[in-house]
């Protein structure tokens, strides 16, 4: 006769929400800063995925790397069964989302990673930053927002630090700050790209790191 093994649903979810928090822990954190007319992104393992889109993630490189291509592969046939206009990062995040939650809910190991969606909009009205959380929690957020291990202390000095109408050298700056505070590293070995309008269709565009770091 066997005995079967019982565990709470409740401890289960606790089970797994701790599981992929200590995994999203061991990467490095990503911030996104929107500054004057354009967000600019100072980010790890980052990507365009559309037009006016981009794509970042912290945690397992395979699992969000997964997520990144299936994005990309959303994207393309959406753009090509209707219209590139109707490509949006609000889209591609709510896949995200419902994607992230059954795996969440149905498999043994959730994904560990956290992801985060960008967006420039092509009238300067409304950029946008979603925030994906292991479990299928969809955040939007405005100005700036930081993923990863050290989100929340990234968060708390960029609220000191961001300020309307920034440039793409004070974002920057910004952004260096803020790890320095939160993870107390500075930019070497970084990653980082901007969304920037003036580039027309394809607005993301890698950049130099060097570039503002000996300025």
């Amino acid at each position: 006769m066997t005995i079967p093994f019982y565990v709470a649903p409740e401890q289960l979810v606790r089970d797994k929400a701790e599981f992929a928090r200590k995994g999203i822990a061991r990467g490095r954190s990503i911030v996104a800063v929107d500054f004057g007319e354009n967000p600019s992104t100072a980010l790890h393992k980052i990507s365009e995925v559309y037009d006016r889109i981009a794509f970042a993630g912290v945690g397992k490189y395979n699992e969000f790397e997964t997520l990144r291509k299936a994005g990309i592969r959303q994207a393309d046939l959406m753009g090509y069964l209707y219209s590139r206009d109707d490509v949006t990062a609000m889209g591609l995040a709510t896949a995200f989302a419902q994607t992230l939650g059954m795996i969440f809910t149905r498999d043994p190991k959730p994904f560990e990673v956290e992801v985060l969606i960008a967006e420039i909009s092509e009238d300067d009205d409304e950029h946008r930053l979603f925030r994906i959380s292991y479990d299928g929690t969809l955040y939007d957020d405005r100005n700036f927002v930081a993923i990863g291990g050290k989100a929340e202390e990234l968060t708390e000095a960029l609220e000191e630090l961001w300020h309307e109408g920034m440039s793409l050298e004070e974002a920057f700056t910004a952004c260096v700050e803020s790890f320095r505070r939160a993870e107390g590293r500075e930019s070497e070995g970084w990653e980082a790209a901007v969304l920037d309008d003036s580039n027309g269709r394809r607005a993301f565009r890698r950049l130099d790191v060097d570039q503002f770091t000996k300025v």
